[in-house]
């Protein structure tokens, strides 16, 4: 029953910035865990930053000092700020949540860093 909806992804120039936006909604539990992942074609899902509830943040070594993952428990919503965007990032961003019970996914939204 839980719903994930993204928002934020895009064409942009290498250098620049996008925000990346899941909200959950529908949930029986309280969320433990939201975080992002991310897929390239020929590639496996791999981690990208998350985040607990009490705001302990964990990243990939390919985007510290690049992108910095924020959540508002308020509103059950987790962001990915993305700077100085390179080629390489270019992927199938997916918003992740965990619950005592689940994780849930979200469709995924597309990343393309080109000049």
């Amino acid at each position: 029953q839980v719903q994930l909806v993204e928002s934020g992804g895009g064409l942009v120039q290498p250098g620049g910035s996008l925000r990346l936006s899941c909200s959950a909604s529908g949930s029986r539990f309280s969320i433990a865990a939201m975080g992002w992942y991310r897929q390239a074609p020929g590639k496996q899902r791999d981690l990208v930053a998350d985040i607990a509830r009490d705001g302990t943040t964990n990243y990939a070594d390919s985007v510290k000092g690049r992108f910095t993952i924020s959540r508002d428990n308020a509103k059950n919503t987790v962001y990915l700020q993305m700077n100085s965007l390179k080629p390489e990032d270019t992927a199938v961003y997916y918003c992740k949540v965990v619950t005592a019970y689940t994780i849930y996914w979200g469709q995924g939204t597309q990343v393309t860093v080109s000049s």
